[in-house]
């Protein structure tokens, strides 16, 4: 029997600060390459660590912290990490000391710090947990894999009750601008809200960190249940409605259930056709939602769209800068999330209401 897996509490930290499910207006950016907005970390990290901290490790220490407490959860059963490119911060700080110390007398704090384990390791520190505790950095599918890994922790441990997961990414000035040399990011800037009527090749891109408290336990300030997932390294274009049937088939579903899908759509004419091959097709008459022009595309932006479906099965509630087409969905019960990135990682994420 499989075991039921239940979003009990979500941290949330992107380049949108306010609350698009209360009406908030979404924040407007005019170039490629935006930070997310920082909250006020001394309210999560004490401030002598603080300052030595990179963005990730606080980004994910902060919002790790904010899902356990509204999960009412103080130490994780386990702690499972998705991070694409890790603390690129310190990388390019120790790259930059090695070029201009000439390889001589280089200080180890910030490659020690550059590891992609460092985010994960700093929660379970600061959490003084000693628990299982595992990273995975698997490109744009880092934070699906950590998801997977805890599908089969709660199914294959019954000591396991909670575990927490998440994804974080940050840029880094000179590291992430390198996108721009093989056409991954958008050569002119752009309006970020007028992504996707941009016909032009590369995205815009960000940083942030989602984390999740799962749990077996269904409690009364759940968000959603997740149900289950899917990865694919390579799907042939023409393919795909046919990979995401089996897959729907797969959990004895079919796409006529599937109230809302939330589709990775990043203004990338090479590979934005995997998706208007769903919504032109498979998915025609299912209300279409879409994310990326609110937070870029980074290698864990799917988190970001885990939050918006959990948020959406709670409340009801779907903000109209999100949709993508005019059908209505006045009660969703359940929820596809599908993202790809330069043709390749292909996910699926299934929510549903509890």
């Amino acid at each position: 029997m499989e075991v039921k897996i239940y979003i009990n509490g979500i941290g949330s930290i992107s380049a949108q600060s306010g609350d698009l499910f209360s009406g908030d207006s979404a924040r407007i950016y005019q170039e490629n390459i935006f930070q997310a907005i920082s909250p006020n970390y001394r309210e999560f990290i004490k401030p002598m660590a603080l300052r030595r901290m990179s963005k990730a490790t606080k980004m994910g220490i902060t919002s790790a912290k904010i899902a356990l407490k509204e999960a009412e959860t103080e130490v994780p059963d386990a702690i499972i990490t998705g991070t694409g490119e890790g603390c690129k911060k310190d990388t390019e700080k120790f790259l930059e000391n090695l070029l201009d110390q000439n390889e001589k007398l280089l200080t180890p704090t910030s490659f020690i710090q550059s590891t992609h384990n460092t985010i994960g390791g700093q929660i379970a520190l600061n959490l003084s947990c000693k628990n299982y505790n595992v990273t995975y950095t698997q490109n744009s599918v880092s934070l699906e894999t950590a998801l997977l890994d805890a599908q089969m922790q709660f199914d294959e441990d019954p000591e396991i009750y909670s575990i927490l997961v998440g994804g974080v990414d940050e840029i880094s000035e000179k590291i992430t601008s390198f996108r721009k040399l093989d056409g991954q990011l958008k050569s002119k800037s752009i309006k970020n809200l007028d992504l996707l009527k941009e016909d032009s090749t590369g995205t815009i891109t960000s940083e942030g960190a989602h984390f999740f408290a799962l749990s077996k336990e269904k409690k009364q300030n759940t968000y959603a249940e997740f149900q289950t997932l899917f990865i694919k390294n390579t799907i042939q274009p023409e393919n795909i409605n046919e990979e995401i049937e089996a897959f729907l088939k797969q959990n004895n579903l079919d796409s006529e259930v599937i109230d809302v899908v939330i589709l990775g759509n990043n203004g990338d004419n090479r590979y934005d056709h995997y998706y208007k091959n769903l919504q032109q097709n498979l998915l025609k008459n299912t209300m279409q939602l879409t994310y990326k022009h609110l937070v870029g595309d980074f290698d864990t932006a799917s988190g970001y769209a885990i939050y918006l479906a959990a948020n959406i099965l709670k409340s009801g509630k779907i903000p109209s800068v999100l949709k993508l087409n005019d059908i209505d969905s006045k009660t969703p019960k359940n929820i596809l999330i599908y993202n790809q990135y330069l043709g390749r990682d292909h996910s699926l994420i299934l929510l549903s209401a509890v």
